[in-house]
């Protein structure tokens, strides 16, 4: 899978991992339709559980990475020293490879699920997953729970909360003039949205939020007043309230040089999944790791991912069923080889064995 580059928005590459994905999984049983997207297609799958009657178990990745074409040229897939490394490795290859193992074993077992189990992989996760989003929001009616195929912590604990995250666009738009001859006659879009990042450095300066600007651009050349700028800013949130607060104070930006002209657009979002208390998802899988011989426990995670929006909609829902290992969007990027035997087991128990009341009645 990792030797099948599939950067964000490069449909035809992604496309091609689709269809790789989708015959490795529908030969443990499933069955596949493709979604297409915007930016390539999503892949919805299903396996039939040994009671239909039950509610289906809901579990969510994404085929997509940070990564460029032609990173595998000089970093390619390889293992040493008890580590596999390479582009997307832990995020989140490594998470769908282990799942198509659990499935494989069950089905080498002649054993199938307890439940219906339902996989939605999304081409756009690594960018907000701004279509794949209502493919995992239609999927969630009916859930009983659900999991997330991202890698856990890099000592193995499961994730039992997110962040909330939202990648906001700032585009100013001024006056080009000759900077020379005519500067008074223009109005710099770069330095408005300069003076604009420090009042939204002051804003994301709030309990509960941190601020990256990722990306700046704007102007043409350096003799002509700059008429357009603009930056992509990703925000993360601990909590629901200061997520709403930050946005609320960034879609009141205004201009602070008469001509010039500010707008805020939300690119996607995600909203924060605060912690539970008691947890019995948690409490079920590890009880199923220690039948297994292993010790596994559960901590709130600072990214964000698909799993928010089932988390902080109170669904049981728990992530870091990938791969263990570390360097997620980094070049040291790597999954440890000797934990991924295990991981197929704790899964492939994990949708084997009924599952727990995981709800109170009064909740649904």
């Amino acid at each position: 899978m990792a030797r099948i580059e599939s950067p964000s928005g490069d449909a035809p590459r992604l496309d091609a991992l689709a269809e790789e994905l989708a015959a490795g999984f529908c030969a443990t049983g499933a069955t596949a339709r493709r979604e297409p997207g915007p930016a390539g297609d999503h892949l919805v799958l299903e396996w039939e559980g040994r009671d239909e009657s039950l509610p289906h178990l809901l579990i969510v990745g994404h085929h997509d990475t940070v990564w460029p074409v032609g990173t595998l040229a000089d970093w390619p897939v390889t293992e040493e020293d008890g580590r596999l490394t390479g582009p997307g490795v832990v995020d989140m290859k490594g998470g769908l490879a282990i799942l198509e193992g659990a499935l494989s074993l069950l089905a080498d077992l002649g054993e199938r699920p307890h439940r219906t189990v339902r996989l939605v992989v999304v081409s756009d996760e690594e960018v907000g997953s701004p279509d794949g989003r209502r493919l995992v929001e239609r999927q969630l009616r009916g859930a009983a729970a659900v999991l997330g195929l991202e890698p856990p912590h890099p000592d193995g604990r499961l994730k039992t909360a997110r962040r909330g995250s939202t990648r906001v666009r700032l585009t100013v738009t001024g006056r080009e003039a000759h900077a020379g001859n005519d500067a008074h006659d223009g109005v710099s879009a770069v330095d408005e949205l300069v003076d604009q990042l420090v009042l939204v450095r002051d804003l994301a300066g709030q309990p509960g939020t941190e601020l990256n600007a990722g990306r700046i651009s704007g102007g043409s050349r350096a003799n002509v007043v700059a008429g357009r700028a603009e930056a992509e800013l990703g925000l993360r949130f601990a909590t629901v309230e200061a997520q709403r607060r930050t946005l609320d104070n960034l879609a009141r930006l205004t201009a602070l040089r008469p001509g010039a002209r500010v707008r805020t657009e939300v690119l996607s979002s995600r909203p924060a999944w605060p912690e539970r208390t008691g947890n019995p998802l948690l409490r079920h899988v590890r009880s199923l790791a220690a039948v297994l011989g292993q010790q596994l426990d559960g901590a709130p995670a600072g990214g964000a991912g698909d799993t928010n929006l089932p988390g902080s909609r109170g669904l049981p829902t728990l992530d870091g069923f990938g791969a263990v290992g570390a360097g997620a969007h980094a070049r040291h990027e790597h999954i440890r080889v000797d934990q991924i035997a295990p991981r197929i087991a704790l899964l492939a128990a994990l949708l084997a064995v009924p599952l727990p009341r995981l709800r109170d009645r009064a909740e649904g």
